[in-house]
């Protein structure tokens, strides 16, 4: 059967393939699912320190404060 996800092959050092192998067993859900899982949090926390880095900016300029309209465009 055909999946419309995309695979990716990956090398893992020993240490992290035991790390993902005890995660996947503990939350009894399958490697793959929890491999994916971990990359999607980790793409948020990447994501959400990019965020941060943009308004700190933004905080630490003179031009002044956003408008509700212009912070959401």
């Amino acid at each position: 059967m055909a999946t419309a996800k995309k695979r990716l092959n990956i090398s893992l050092a020993p240490d992290l393939d035991n790390a993902l192998v005890g995660l996947a067993r503990r939350d009894s859900v399958p490697l793959a699912t929890k491999a994916a899982e971990l990359l999607r949090v980790g793409l948020e926390v990447e994501e959400d320190v990019i965020l941060d880095r943009i308004a700190t900016n933004r905080y630490k300029t003179s031009e002044g404060k956003l408008s509700h309209d212009e912070m959401w465009r």
